[in-house]
């Protein structure tokens, strides 16, 4: 029986979920215990090795209850993201787009380059570009991040530094997408002048308006 969709008796697989524990207490306990057991499994064999039983075994809460709450390992992948999107995410002030946009890229590429931090990261997006579940909740993620991180353009806005109405979320996927389409689609190097040369080519179109209302 594959612990990817448990069928006990005749019953068919439910889909894989994302649990929504109550804050605080024993229930919070398990999720962080569960999030870093799994994120310790993503890393160390990948989505293709990842089991419930491993997380199990690593988390010390029964694989009856990952499979209750958490569906099965796409509703664990799913879960760890989500609860990588509630982490605060502190952000540059230096009274400056570019360089506010060029901090927010270097620190992207520092994850994801080192040698220590980076393959955790990268294990759990490649693993959430899997399954629908784990797909979902990676949008989510970055949905949540480029909000979070839209203040900055925001900021500028106040400034006089950027047009009214600039959209602060494109702002931040325009300076960080060239930096995710190296590492997960082409696979190109990924080095500290291509990480600040998309931050700057993002604060020079959001100067010229590109990421403001047209009136059309």
């Amino acid at each position: 029986m594959s612990d990817r969709a448990p069928q006990p008796g005749h019953a068919q697989p439910e889909p894989p979920r994302t649990p929504t524990p109550r804050p605080g207490g024993r229930s919070a306990r398990v999720r962080a215990d569960v999030v870093a057991a799994t994120l310790a499994e993503v890393t160390a064999r990948g989505y293709d090795g990842l089991t419930v039983d491993a997380v199990a075994a690593r988390s010390g809460v029964h694989k009856a209850t990952l499979y209750r709450r958490w569906g099965g390992v796409d509703g664990l992948v799913a879960d760890a993201l989500t609860a990588s999107a509630d982490q605060v995410w502190p952000l540059p002030d230096t009274g400056d787009l570019g360089q506010d946009l060029r901090r927010i890229t270097r620190e992207v590429f520092a994850v994801f380059t080192d040698p220590e931090l980076g393959s955790t990261p990268t294990a759990l997006i490649t693993a959430a570009q899997r399954s629908d579940a784990g797909a979902a909740a990676l949008r989510a993620f970055f949905a949540a991040r480029h909000q979070q991180a839209a203040a900055v353009a925001e900021r500028a806005v106040t400034r006089g530094e950027l047009p009214p109405g600039t959209d602060g979320a494109e702002v931040v996927r325009a300076a960080t997408a060239p930096l995710y389409y190296r590492l997960f689609v082409t696979g190109e190097p990924l080095d500290a002048r291509a990480a600040e040369r998309a931050a700057d080519a993002a604060a020079l179109a959001a100067r010229a308006g590109l990421f403001a209302p047209t009136g059309d």
